[in-house]
């Protein structure tokens, strides 16, 4: 299948909690599928949460239906969840 383009199901995951981590995140959105991957980003500098990360679903599924969801809540916050540019 060369030069067709392979879906994406990753997600951008803003207004994070500074108290999560991949852990926590990988472990709220394993509940709509299985992730790949997830990460925080962290500032290398002073090793505090940026406030956002990645979360990548081996499949449609998981990527809809967390896309999808009205709200996402962390530790009391609304997570911003949008499909993360490629």
């Amino acid at each position: 299948m060369s030069g067709t383009a392979r879906q994406s199901y990753k997600l951008f995951i803003a207004n994070l909690p500074w108290t999560i981590g991949q852990k926590e995140l990988l472990s709220y959105f394993s509940s709509f599928g299985h992730v790949a991957n997830a990460s925080v980003v962290f500032d290398k500098s002073i090793g505090f949460s940026k406030g956002y990360g990645f979360v990548t679903f081996s499949g449609r599924d998981g990527f809809m239906g967390a896309s999808n969801k009205n709200r996402h809540f962390i530790e009391g916050r609304v997570l911003n969840v949008q499909p993360a540019n490629s």
